[in-house]
């Protein structure tokens, strides 16, 4: 079978592997599409992700839609259009047992945090255990459903932000993620959304899914405590430090968007005089369920994945995710199915 290799910085091919072999209480699954995450561009143009580095070739991807291809035990049917949730939880620590995503230990598919490495789902199959498989509604095209895993990172930081129903909201960087947030805030219940960037395309985007308001960093204002929550997702350091000037008294902010691991100057000092709540959010727990319900629901949605590569072009595809003027969500595609549904 074909799988897409990171073999180190700025060296990435796909060539043949072995067929995986589904133990007991596994499924094999066949990939028709992957999405290009954040950490997938920093394994490949960088060599790392924060501070795990690429030591083997690692296969890439976490963002997938799939179908059953064998199941040894019967339950699912060949065909069947599936995604999957990414983690093996690591083992239980009891200050945390209800969060099993922030668990020691543990693997995501895809990942360099692990030795050896977790290998990801950019191969035409891929062996997941049944615990792992969602099933998919029909009538979610594949395409769509590949958006199941970043759309629960959004979710999850909704949940972070002990909810959004009736609340104004900031959403600071309209990358994928960014875009994701939008989907995630409306759903569940955010009474008014603007979005900040500093290029113009993403702030389009935003625009076709219903930000009530844009604001072109650089050009425009982010107006001071205006906001009950904010969902930074660009990572940079000054947008942080706006955030805590955007958010109102005792409001909350969501850290979503990945930093590097070193000291950045930020400005606290709003933090404190408001006494805002800044909080991370990591990965998701369980909101790929709700995350799929979302994507059933809303056609719309599609408009986050802005191109559909063939894997034999995954160096271009690569090229153009980390370009936020020329894409959103980029994706690539594992089979001759090309429509972004």
């Amino acid at each position: 079978m074909r799988a897409v290799f990171i073999d180190a910085k700025d060296r990435i091919a796909v060539r043949e592997t072995a067929m995986p072999v589904p133990g007991d209480d596994e499924v094999r699954i066949r990939v028709t599409h992957v999405g290009i995450c954040g950490s997938d561009l920093h394994y490949f143009f960088d060599g790392a992700n924060g501070e795990h580095a690429v030591r083997e070739p690692l296969i890439p991807g976490h963002e997938l839609a799939a179908v059953v291809d064998a199941d040894p035990s019967g339950r699912l049917e060949p065909g069947t259009p599936v995604t999957v949730h990414p983690a093996r939880f690591g083992s239980v620590t009891p200050e945390i047992a209800q969060e099993p995503h922030l668990r020691p230990g543990g693997s995501y598919l895809g990942s360099a945090a692990t030795w050896p490495h977790t290998q990801g789902a950019m191969a035409e199959f891929l062996v997941v255990e049944s615990r792992m498989i969602r099933v998919l509604p029909d009538g979610l095209p594949l395409a769509r459903a590949v958006l199941a895993e970043p759309l629960a990172v959004a979710l999850h930081a909704v949940s972070r932000s002990d909810g959004v129903e009736g609340r104004r909201v900031l959403v600071s960087g309209a990358g994928p993620i960014g875009l994701l947030a939008i989907v995630a805030a409306r759903a569940e219940g955010a009474a008014h959304i603007t979005v900040s960037d500093v290029l113009a395309e993403p702030l389009e985007r935003a625009r076709a899914l219903g930000a009530d308001a844009v604001l072109r960093v650089g050009v425009d204002d982010v107006p001071a405590e205006a906001f009950d929550v904010v969902f930074e997702c660009s990572g940079a350091a000054v947008a942080i430090s706006t955030a805590t000037t955007a958010a109102r008294r005792r409001g909350v902010i969501v850290q979503v968007g990945m930093v590097p691991n070193e000291a950045r100057a930020i400005g606290l000092a709003p933090l404190i005089s408001k006494e805002v709540d800044l909080r991370g959010a990591f990965r998701f727990r369980d909101e790929i369920d709700r995350a799929i319900e979302v994507l059933a629901a809303g056609e719309e949605i599609a408009g986050v994945v802005t191109h559909v590569i063939d894997v034999a072009e995954v160096s271009s595809a690569f090229d153009l995710a980390r370009d936020g003027a020329r894409s959103g969500k980029v994706v690539v595609s594992l089979t001759d199915q090309k429509g972004t549904g």
